[in-house]
């Protein structure tokens, strides 16, 4: 489906590919083959998964010889100002097999195809370059140019490096074992293996100086690295021959690399039969996917789990992020299990009523500074709820941790966290905190702080209580599930009183320290879109008519109206600049979701809401290749911006995408009677 033909260096180095391991581990690059950031590499190991994630091998020097003449496969910018070698020029066509880059090299009448992959479950890439057409004698000479540093951080040169060669672990080829002691908070180097199929490789002992990182200028941060490169391969190859490279930290031999691309291909073939999307368009299709690329293992307490990184290259996994992205990422594709292992992973992490916010990359003890993280939990949950039924012994499991979340909620948990006993509805925040989904802080400035009973907060406290209802009475609990039910009567009427503005939509925050703040944001359509809605007939319809009118763009929802007088329209600049305009008008996809979901819920026509999330189509060819982005400037022509991958856009349009295909297929493209009724339906119970 992603495929392109010769372009410029503008538009190569402007998209992007990504290949992940399913242990937090990566390998990140342009089209181009020059590296625009520091994330960029073929080999980013996870050496504590899903984080320590640490580049080992950030590029590789290529170039291909052709009856004695040399000529590059690789393009290097330097802090002088050069872009040096140019083998850019080189590049025929690049195309996704799956999500396996796949590069095409022309030069004359000679034809190199090179792949790029990752064994799942292994901190080890594989690339391959496939000799497919011409009769010239042809040999490669690459040099794998290597760091040991954390992925956030830059590598300055200097550092001792021993390299020693080694057998490859199959009959031909060799290989050698890098060791690298970089000035590091850890007191061991990291040792990375090389290997290769064919040819000769020869230790190395030479630091390259002063790559330009051209995206971390434009993001006002560090932007110039060293390398090592760490040997010399020669190979010669013969027509239909293939010079395969293999790099590793796993201290097992690596497979063959025919045999690891072989189970990579049935790995997503299977992945793709089991999502259930054979009528689903070909972009659909392709997301089911990219939405594998996030889910990872975790241990906790010792026991082996599951997680979802929020996104790539730089986040983490966040418990926000993990349960909006839960069902859209596991049930809508198949994935029953693995939504199970998640929920169950992030309870034995419950603390004081409430979910980690995130998991530091570095290893850290979780961060608990958030008040919607643990309100989403209920959601996954719900979700998965109607996918299996509530014979699950999963429910009697939960139950237990969900009644203590509320019991904390109720009397008051971290940060002012509590339900206000006059209206019934929840109250989060202190000067000085971030704590919903809008949570850029600077220093001390927290940019939209929210304090008070925020809108989304508020439509999910209700939904929470629903779904706790719901669940005591198939569990038997008759007694909680008749308190659950009073709680949410209660905060549901005072929620139709309290956040209708005169303006026709809702509040943004009421009881803030400044009052109820009736700023213009998307948070409202959670009332509409969320399983148990606090809005019906009119104002369901004005709440969506005023996000489509003043929010709406093509990639997403804008996070402040236009005429607010604190919108920016553009992301980009140093950290401060991007941090005061990140909820403050820039467009995120993960929002346009809810806002299809929403829309039908108040129109009833599926095609109508299916055509909101079309154009998101046209982004899988921009920005990260076969994926979604995470946000786009808010002014036109909606440039992407941020993490070239984030979990829960992806997993938003899977959902969405999910709930509207029943009215797809049946062509009467109307509202279900009964929406939990449609739920079950979706989910496959």
């Amino acid at each position: 489906m992603i495929h392109f033909g010769r372009e410029t260096l503008d538009a190569l180095l402007r998209r992007e590919w990504l290949v992940t391991n399913g242990i937090g581990g990566y390998a990140l690059g342009s089209l181009a083959g020059a590296r625009t950031r520091r994330y960029h590499s073929l080999l980013t190991a996870s050496l504590q998964p899903p984080t320590r994630r640490t580049v080992l091998v950030a590029d590789l020097d290529a170039w291909v010889e052709i009856d004695g003449r040399r000529s590059p496969l690789v393009t290097h910018e330097w802090a002088a100002g050069v872009v040096l070698p140019d083998g850019y020029r080189h590049l025929e066509s690049f195309h996704l097999e799956g999500t396996i880059p796949v590069f095409v090299w022309g030069l004359g009448d000679v034809r190199l195809v090179q792949r790029i992959w990752m064994a799942h479950g292994q901190n080890t890439t594989y690339v391959t370059y496939s000799y497919v057409r011409s009769t010239a004698h042809l040999k490669l000479v690459i040099k794998p140019l290597c760091a040991y540093r954390d992925h956030h951080r830059l590598t300055k040169g200097g550092y001792p490096v021993e390299v020693t060669p080694i057998p490859a672990p199959w009959s031909c080829g060799e290989g050698v074992r890098v060791t690298q002691h970089p000035d590091r908070n850890d007191n061991e180097g990291g040792t990375l293996r090389i290997f290769t199929n064919q040819g000769t490789i020869v230790p190395n002992s030479e630091w390259w100086w002063s790559f330009h990182l051209s995206e971390e200028k434009r993001r006002g941060l560090g932007d110039q690295e060293d390398l090592f490169a760490a040997a010399s391969l020669t190979a010669e190859l013969d027509l239909g021959g293939t010079l395969a490279l293999v790099f590793t930290a796993e201290k097992g031999d690596p497979a063959p690399w025919h045999d690891a691309l072989l189970a990579e291909q049935q790995r997503q073939q299977a992945l793709l039969a089991g999502a259930g999307l054979d009528d689903a368009p070909a972009w659909i299709r392709q997301l089911a996917l990219s939405a594998d690329q996030f889910l990872v293992t975790r241990d906790m307490d010792g026991k082996p789990g599951k997680s979802v990184l929020a996104g790539y290259p730089w986040f983490s996994d966040w418990g926000r992020d993990t349960m909006i992205a839960l069902p859209g990422l596991t049930l809508a594709v198949g994935r029953v299990e693995e939504s199970a292992e998640i929920l169950r992973t992030y309870a034995r992490c419950v603390d004081q009523g409430m979910l980690p916010n995130r998991f530091p990359d570095a290893g850290s003890a979780p961060e608990y500074n958030t008040v919607d993280a643990t309100l989403w939990y209920f959601q996954a949950i719900y979700a998965h709820y109607q996918a299996v039924g509530p014979a699950d012994p999963l429910f009697q499991d939960l139950y237990p941790v969900l009644a203590d979340i509320l019991r904390w909620h109720i009397e008051g948990t971290r940060y002012n966290i509590r339900m206000d006993p006059a209206d019934g509805l929840l109250f989060a925040g202190a000067p000085g905190l971030q704590l919903t989904w809008m949570d850029a802080k600077i220093d001390d400035w927290v940019v939209t702080p929210r304090v008070g009973k925020a809108v989304e907060i508020n439509a999910l406290w209700v939904n929470a209580l629903r779904i706790a209802a719901e669940l005591a009475a198939a569990l038997g609990h008759d007694q909680d599930a008749a308190q659950y039910a009073a709680l949410a009567d209660r905060a549901q009427e005072s929620f139709a009183r309290r956040f209708w503005y005169n303006g026709g939509y809702l509040y943004d925050v009421v009881d803030g320290p400044d009052g109820d703040d009736p700023t213009l944001r998307p948070n409202q359509i959670f009332a509409v879109a969320l399983p148990f809605p606090l809005l019906e007939g009119e104002r369901a319809q004005a709440v969506v008519d005023i996000c489509a009118r003043e929010l709406l763009v093509s990639y997403g929802l804008r996070s402040l109206a236009p005429d607010e007088s604190e919108y920016t329209g553009h992301y980009g600049g140093d950290p401060l600049q991007r941090d005061s305009a990140y909820h403050q008008g820039t467009a995120w996809a993960w929002l346009l979701g809810p806002f299809a979901i929403a829309h039908f819920r108040v129109y009833g026509k599926a095609r109508t809401a299916l055509s909101y999330l079309e154009p998101l189509a046209d982004h899988l060819a921009d920005q990260g290749l076969g994926t979604l982005g995470e946000i786009f400037d808010g002014d036109p022509p909606h440039q992407p911006r941020g993490a070239v991958a984030q979990a829960w856009s992806v997993a938003e349009v899977l959902r969405a995408y999910r709930v509207l295909e029943p009215g797809l297929k049946s062509g009467k493209n109307q509202r279900p009677e009964s929406w939990g009724d449609w739920l079950r339906y979706v989910y496959g119970q």
